[in-house]
């Protein structure tokens, strides 16, 4: 079965730091382009980062540009989204996700994801 579950999620002051991790099971998604998406409360669900299946090409949502980092350990079947600089506004729950495709090419439409994580919540204060 094919599972990606998400950790690292947590309550954070603005300004602070998180780190999110996404392990993956059931199989290896070496090949495949990933993602984070995030969803807050009453609103739709929406692109945060993504990662080509080499690691070689990312893609960012402009609210989140210069502040988050995305990267991923192929040996390790996880992906990462490093996030500085944190806002009131970045709270939502996050999910990981896995494209069935792996491209150069990193997309932001949650069509082109075809694995979906759990989530893991992300509160941040002011």
């Amino acid at each position: 079965q094919v599972q990606l579950v998400e950790s690292g999620g947590g309550l954070v002051q603005a300004g602070g730091s998180l780190r999110l991790s996404c392990a993956a099971s059931g199989r290896t998604f070496n090949t495949n382009n990933m993602g984070w998406f995030r969803q807050a409360p009453g609103k739709e669900r929406e692109f945060v980062a993504g990662i080509s299946w080499s690691g070689g090409n990312t893609n960012y949502a402009d609210s989140v540009k210069g502040r988050f980092t995305i990267s991923r350990e192929n040996a390790k079947n996880t992906v990462y989204l490093q996030m500085n600089s944190l806002k009131p506004e970045d709270t939502a729950v996050y999910y990981c996700a896995a494209a069935s495709y792996g491209s150069g090419s990193v997309y932001s439409q949650g069509s082109m994801y075809a694995y979906w994580g759990r989530g893991t919540q992300v509160t941040v204060s002011s």
